[in-house]
């Protein structure tokens, strides 16, 4: 309860930072992170072939539905013409790209909104050790990391799953079955798109946050500290 109440009175709304790089980079990442998981999490689609049948039904369209996260085995259609099921499913699991990459957008989002809690409430906190600039370096870096090998790899998951689903390629698996409708790939692709503005946010606000941090000093002013030191303290006006 204690600690709770020293948390509330230490508040301070200043919204100063975000006329900074350094906070105003954070809500950019903030926003695009949302965009990264929701474009991937959320996406549902599907794929058209065309079974030919006996007249009077000739051929028709069979449709299979396929979605997040992608474990394309699970989702099954069905390619029957006289009225008994016959049973097939999309071939190929490429969950582990797509959970890893939303798992990193969602840890992101949640990351930046805790930084901007404390950029903009706890700032007199944030900077007057030397530690909360350096964790969130270090954080930041490792959040750059994780969008670099996330997005590469969510980039050739989805180039599977686009072959995996290609109506051409799941038609040439049955006899004499055409291609139908082609899925919409088009909110997946910008999800990778996504993945990369990214990471070029987080390694671009690395060097905001080293800035942040003792490892890096202004030359004139360490110039001026030196000179300071030499002189000794400047005497007070009488």
């Amino acid at each position: 309860m204690a600690s709770v109440q020293s948390l509330a009175s230490g508040f301070s709304l200043d919204l100063g930072p975000l006329k900074e790089p350094l906070g105003f980079i954070r809500v950019l990442e903030w926003v695009f992170a949302i965009f990264a998981f929701a474009t991937t999490g959320g996406y549902s689609g599907k794929t058209t072939i065309k079974v030919p049948c006996e007249p009077p039904l000739g051929k028709h369209d069979v449709t299979a539905v396929f979605g997040y996260p992608f474990r394309l085995g699970a989702h099954s259609f069905d390619i029957s013409c006289n009225g008994t099921p016959i049973i097939s499913h999309l071939q190929g699991d490429f969950s582990p790209s797509a959970e890893f990459y939303v798992c990193v957008g969602v840890f992101g989002f949640l990351y930046c909104t805790a930084t901007l809690i404390l950029y903009l409430g706890y700032q007199s906190v944030y900077r007057q050790t030397s530690r909360g600039p350096i964790i969130d370096l270090v954080v930041t870096v490792l959040f750059a990391f994780l969008w670099l090998v996330s997005s590469s790899a969510w980039g050739k998951g989805l180039t599977d799953v686009k072959w995996a689903t290609n109506p051409n390629n799941v038609a040439s698996t049955y006899k004499d079955c055409q291609p139908g409708e082609y899925p919409s790939m088009g909110r997946l692709n910008a999800s990778v798109i996504f993945g990369f503005l990214n990471l070029i946010l987080w390694t671009g606000n690395c060097w905001f946050i080293y800035k942040e941090t003792h490892l890096h000093k202004d030359p004139s002013q360490a110039a001026t500290m030196e000179e300071g030191g030499a002189r000794g303290p400047l005497p007070h006006p009488q």
